[in-house]
């Protein structure tokens, strides 16, 4: 069981944002987490085809690499989730991702019949994430998606790492203070995980 997963949720795979999210995994590793990564360009993922196949048992019933994702990210501790702003929200490759984890609003709401609202967050998670423009409510979209995608799995959105003004590839590695920001966040979220 990896302490943490790393998802990728970005089309390029060495773009300002899995660049900012390597930087987390290394401070995540050195503070002493086990982290699996998915790369979400590289899997071959469907969209929800809200066919309800999970109201039997919880479980996503379209037989693809979704169903290492789900697994994975139930049975880690925590979750740094990264994606570009596309539209003031996530990438279409991590919302995909998203919608298909309604298999588990299906499990908690309908099969278990857990109350909505109640919160009972087991788990922590970091969205990192980089975006072209400066606007004041560039990311505002992303967070609240990225917010209630992490409630399902039980997690807190414990930090975000905002990045404005990335566009090009490689624009990151001239804000070094991004790069440290994302790698600072790893290794708190690793730390926190270790004293619980």
């Amino acid at each position: 069981m990896s302490d943490i997963v790393a998802i990728y949720g970005s089309p390029r795979k060495s773009g300002n944002t899995a660049t900012l999210l390597q930087q987390a995994v290394a401070g995540a590793r050195e503070t002493g987490a086990e982290v699996q990564e998915f790369f979400l360009r590289d899997l071959k993922m469907s969209p929800c085809l809200e066919i309800y196949g999970c109201k039997k048992d919880g479980r996503c019933v379209i037989k693809d690499d979704f169903q290492q994702v789900y697994d994975a990210c139930l049975a880690a501790q925590g979750l740094i989730l990264a994606s570009p702003i596309f539209f003031y929200s996530v990438s279409a490759q991590t919302k995909i991702m998203m919608d298909r984890f309604q298999s588990l609003w299906v499990k908690k709401y309908w099969i278990d019949k857990r109350p909505f609202g109640d919160k009972n967050f087991t788990r922590q998670g970091v969205f990192i994430s980089a975006a072209a423009t400066r606007g004041k409510k560039l990311f505002d979209g992303a967070l609240m998606c990225v917010k209630y995608f992490m409630d399902i799995l039980d997690m807190e959105l414990t930090e975000s790492v905002l990045c404005r003004g990335l566009d090009f590839e490689g624009d990151v590695d001239k804000r070094p203070e991004y790069l440290e920001q994302a790698r600072q966040a790893g290794a708190r979220l690793a730390g926190s995980l270790q004293n619980k």
